[in-house]
C-alpha cells in the first residue's frame, strides 16, 4: 500500500514569522519589502516542489503603542500587497501556487473574483484566494468606518460573498471562445451566463470579465475554527489552514471539518486540511536548540506583551513572571486564537513572558525543534493519524527557514516516500490532487 502524500505550502509573509527574527545578523533587515527575496524564496520552493506559496496579509497596521514603546520596535508594520507580488512571481514561476489572503468584509465581490481569476489566467491556472473576514478596528478605520462590524455580521457577509465570487468564476463554460475569424463569432452566447445575485448583503448581476481559468476556478482556502468557518470551508473550499499546536486537537477538528462534506455533496478527500509548521532544524539536537535559544534572545518584552494585547488586553502592569489570565473573548478580535493561547498556557503552565516568547517565536503554529528526522517524524505522526493532510511551512526567518527545511527534513521526507520527486501536473489543482468543480450552470 502506497503511503499518503505529504502536501506542502510555504508561508512568506514578513519574509519569516519570528517577532525578533529582523534583528538577526543574518537576516537582511528590509526583506520584506524586497522583491528579489521573495522571488528567490519562490524559486528555492519550486526548485524543490513546494505545492504553493502562501501571503497572510491584513489591511491595517497597529496603530495603539500599548505597551509604551512597542510600536517602533515591531517590523510587522510595513509589506508589500499579495495580489501585486504575487502576479510578478507568477511571472518568474511555471508550476508552483500562488495563494494570497484577501478580506470579504473591505472588498466587493466582483473585485475579488476579477482580480483572482486574472491571477488564475496569468499563472496558467496556479491562484488561490485565503478568506478571511479581517478582525481589527485599525483596517476598519481605513475603509472609511468608525468601527469593525461584529462578528456575526462578517461572517454572515462572508458566506454571501463567497457564494457570489464562486458564482461569477462560473460566468464562462470553459469552451465558451470559439474564435472563428471567418464567421466572426467570437464567443458562443449561449455559454456566457449570467448571476444576477440578489440577497441580503449584495446585488451582483455579472457576468464577469475573465475566462474560466485552465483549473476551472482559483482554489479556495479558510483558516477559521468557528462553526460558520467550518461550513464555509465544507460547502465551499479546496484548502483549510489550521493553526494546532496538539495533534488531539487538530485530529478533532480534522474530523469536525471533514465530516460535514458529506452534507454538500462532497467527498472527504475534495478538502485539504494544512496545518501551520515552524521548524527549527539542524544538523543534531543541540545545533537546532542552539538556533531555537538564539532567537528568543530577539523578542523584546514590549514586542511580546503587543502580540498578548490582542487577545488579554495590556499585561504589562502585571508580573510576566505570573499566569497568564483569562481572556474576555467577547472583546477581542480573534476568538480562536486567545482561546488557544490560554488553553496553551494552562495546560503547560507557561507564565505571561513564556507565553509571549513561544508565540513570538512562530505565533499559532506547531514548533518542532530538533533534526530532520525529528521534524519528519513529526508530519508522518500527524498525517498518519487523520491530523493533517499537508503542512504549511511557516519559517522563522527566511530565507534560512526555507534552506534548512530543505537541507535536513526534504531528504528524510523523499527517503520514506512522503513527498514528491517532481510535479503531478501543472495547475495548483493537479498538483493538489484535487477534481475540477462543475461550474454551477453546467
Amino acid at each position: 500500500m502506497s503511503k499518503k502524500q505529504i502536501k506542502l505550502g510555504l508561508s512568506m509573509r514578513y519574509m519569516g514569522y519570528h517577532v525578533g527574527a529582523w534583528r538577526h545578523p543574518e537576516l537582511k533587515v528590509d526583506a520584506a519589502s524586497d522583491f528579489q527575496s521573495f522571488l528567490e524564496v519562490a524559486r528555492t520552493a519550486e526548485r524543490n516542489k513546494f505545492d504553493l506559496l502562501f501571503l497572510a496579509d491584513g489591511i491595517g497596521i497597529r496603530a495603539d503603542d500599548v505597551p509604551a514603546g512597542s510600536l517602533c520596535r515591531s517590523s510587522h508594520n510595513a509589506e508589500l500587497e499579495p495580489l501585486t507580488l504575487l502576479s510578478a512571481i507568477a511571472a518568474c514561476t511555471q508550476r508552483i501556487g500562488l495563494v494570497a489572503t484577501a478580506s470579504t468584509t473591505y472588498n466587493e465581490p466582483y473585485h475579488i473574483a476579477r482580480k483572482y481569476g486574472s491571477l488564475d489566467m496569468i499563472s496558467a491556472g496556479r491562484a488561490g484566494w485565503n478568506v478571511v473576514t479581517s478582525w481589527s478596528e485599525q483596517e476598519a478605520w481605513n475603509f472609511n468606518r468608525a468601527k469593525h462590524l461584529d462578528y456575526d455580521t462578517r461572517y454572515e457577509r462572508a458566506e454571501e460573498f463567497v457564494e457570489v465570487v464562486t458564482g461569477l468564476w462560473d460566468s464562462w463554460d470553459q469552451d465558451a471562445f470559439v474564435h472563428d475569424k471567418h464567421s466572426s463569432v467570437f464567443y458562443d452566447e449561449g455559454k456566457l451566463h449570467v448571476l444576477g445575485h440578489v440577497g441580503k448583503h449584495f446585488s451582483v448581476r455579472g457576468p464577469l470579465s475573465v475566462k474560466r481559468s485552465p483549473q476551472g476556478r482559483p482554489i479556495l482556502v479558510q483558516a477559521g475554527t468557528s462553526e460558520v468557518g467550518q461550513q464555509i470551508a465544507a460547502q465551499h473550499c479546496d484548502i483549510v489552514f489550521a493553526a494546532k499546536q496538539h495533534i488531539g486537537s487538530a485530529q478533532q477538528y480534522y474530523a469536525s471539518v471533514k465530516d460535514r462534506l458529506a452534507g454538500f455533496g462532497r467527498r472527504r478527500e475534495d478538502l485539504l486540511m494544512m496545518v501551520g509548521l515552524t521548524p527549527i532544524v539542524g544538523s543534531s539536537r543541540a545545533h537546532a536548540q542552539e538556533k531555537y535559544e538564539q532567537l528568543q534572545e530577539l523578542i523584546n518584552p514590549l514586542v511580546g506583551l503587543a502580540m498578548l494585547k490582542r487577545s488579554f488586553g495590556d499585561l504589562s502592569a502585571m508580573d510576566l513572571d505570573g499566569p497568564v489570565p483569562a481572556p474576555n473573548l467577547e472583546n477581542v478580535g480573534l476568538r480562536s486564537s486567545a482561546q488557544m493561547y490560554y488553553e496553551t498556557a494552562q495546560r503547560e503552565g507557561l507564565s505571561i513572558r513564556q507565553l509571549y516568547k513561544r508565540i513570538g517565536m512562530a505565533q499559532e503554529h506547531l514548533t518542532v525543534v530538533g533534526t530532520g528526522q525529528d521534524v519528519a517524524d513529526q508530519m508522518e505522526a500527524w498525517i498518519d493519524e487523520e491530523a493533517a493532510d499537508g503542512f504549511n511551512i511557516a519559517p522563522t526567518h527566511l530565507p534560512h527557514g526555507i534552506d534548512d527545511f530543505v537541507e535536513y527534513v526534504l531528504p528524510e521526507l523523499r527517503r520514506r516516500g512522503r513527498f514528491r520527486e517532481e510535479y503531478e501536473g501543472s495547475t495548483l489543482r493537479e498538483n493538489l490532487g484535487l477534481s475540477v468543480p462543475k461550474s454551477r450552470f453546467a
